[in-house]
């Protein structure tokens, strides 16, 4: 599933693709046709992600809520805009007003798309797709996709807890810090909850879990203040990287070329996410996996005693 940066990386694109643009709006699959009716022909004007939900505002006070669940992607074809300086250099998006194509979801990824006629026929279920003259956005999969007004926005928006990427004032980490601490709940499901703090997945968890050396099982209520506190710094320093680069880095403290194998590489990014049965990169103990809210859960149980 898409974690936090993920969608404000897809937002961005938007909004340098497409935010100022007419947008000719369709389903092709026909499963969105009367919402794609309600836009289509109008003029987008912002692009918003708070946590793993997407807005897009046009004309006349209509938002689509596009929400990308576990299978979710987005395919952009055409003039692709680099969404920022690191993520140019990396490459995975690409150099300014290239034509190309990109899929968009938990990773990103250019794609072997033939673009000599555009723009290209939609291909597969394609709940929606969001055309201007130079680019076009095609939606699949995903968990949520709507029409909404501002009065279901705002019901939206106050059901999620705070998201650093769009508010990283005083009264945001408190918010967080209060809600996470007044719950029985476990520590390792509270911070998928997100009423609690929004943006956070399956790798963000464990990640931040292990650098702060917090047992995943700790009550909530029994996290101290200055743990929660820890854990929304990391967030925000975490989430920040993620939007800039496209990718989840969650080691620090590399040198330079440790730092680029971790960026090419999966295997070499990460504590202890996906590293079940592999000794822990601080004291060798096996890395262990249980379900915890419904997703796998990577911790040592030696540093996060």
């Amino acid at each position: 599933m898409p974690e936090g940066h993920s969608v404000h990386r897809i937002a961005l694109q938007f909004e340098r693709d497409f935010v100022g643009h007419l947008v000719a709006v369709s389903s092709p699959q026909g499963r969105f046709a009367a919402g794609a009716a309600e836009i289509d022909g109008l003029r987008m004007l912002e692009a918003r992600a708070v946590g793993k939900q997407m807005f897009l505002r046009f004309e006349h006070d209509k938002w689509l809520r596009i929400h990308l669940g576990i299978y979710g992607a987005w395919d952009f074809f055409g003039t692709i805009s680099a969404i920022t300086a690191e993520s140019e250099a990396l490459g995975s998006i690409g150099a300014p007003r290239l034509r190309r194509a990109v899929r968009m979801a938990e990773t990103e990824h250019t794609k072997d798309t033939d673009l000599s006629t555009f723009p290209p026929e939609p291909v597969g279920a394609v709940r929606v797709r969001l055309a201007t003259e130079e680019s076009v956005a095609d939606l699949r999969g995903p968990t949520a996709c709507e029409v909404i007004d501002p009065v279901q926005l705002a019901a939206v928006l106050e059901r999620l807890g705070p998201d650093p990427a769009t508010d990283r004032s005083q009264a945001a980490e408190d918010r967080f810090v209060t809600r996470l601490r007044a719950k029985p709940t476990a520590v390792g499901q509270l911070l998928m909850d997100q009423s609690v703090v929004a943006g956070i997945g399956n790798v963000y968890r464990a990640e931040m879990l292990f650098r702060a050396r917090l047992n995943p099982h700790t009550p909530g209520k029994k996290v101290t203040e200055d743990q929660a506190r820890a854990l929304w710094a990391d967030w925000v320093q975490l989430l920040d990287l993620g939007i800039r680069t496209g990718q989840m880095l969650t080691m620090d403290g590399l040198d330079a070329e440790a730092q680029a194998l971790a960026l090419a590489n999966r295997e070499d990014r990460h504590w202890v996410y996906k590293r079940e049965g592999l000794p822990c990169r601080v004291c060798g103990t096996h890395i262990v996996v249980e379900v915890m809210a419904a997703r796998k859960l990577y911790w040592c149980p030696f540093c996060q005693k």
